[in-house]
């Protein structure tokens, strides 16, 4: 009786990891949480650094056929801003309302500021 019982749990916990999904990320994220913490911590890392390491998130991203992570276009388009890129800022608040509509108010108003700035 024991050893049936036995055998009946492990048959059990079997069949039930056997069910287990691995869960799958949606965004290739890389570094980009790492950079934004830095952002923070301006003194730390410069701005064209911090372009660097987004712009290789990108790459990467394209690699393994993930979507980057929300909000990693507009930040990068900050940064080329805070640059004095205007038109590769422009570029990026336009691929982030691309990639996520829900983000058009907010994108909109940065290029209509950035296009205010090219003057």
């Amino acid at each position: 009786m024991k050893l049936k019982n036995s055998i009946i749990t492990l048959l059990v916990v079997l069949f039930l990891g056997g069910c287990a999904q691995p869960s799958k990320n949606l965004y290739y994220w890389g570094d980009y949480q790492n950079t934004v913490y830095r952002y923070y911590q301006s003194d730390k890392v410069a701005p064209e650094q911090q372009i660097a390491s987004l712009q290789e998130v990108v790459e990467k991203s394209k690699a393994t056929n993930l979507p980057v992570p929300p909000g990693l276009h507009a930040h990068l388009g900050m940064l080329y801003s805070n640059t004095g890129h205007s038109e590769l800022a422009i570029t990026e608040f336009g691929l982030e309302k691309s990639l996520f509509p829900e983000s058009a108010v907010f994108m909109d108003s940065l290029i209509n500021k950035s296009k205010g700035s090219k003057k």
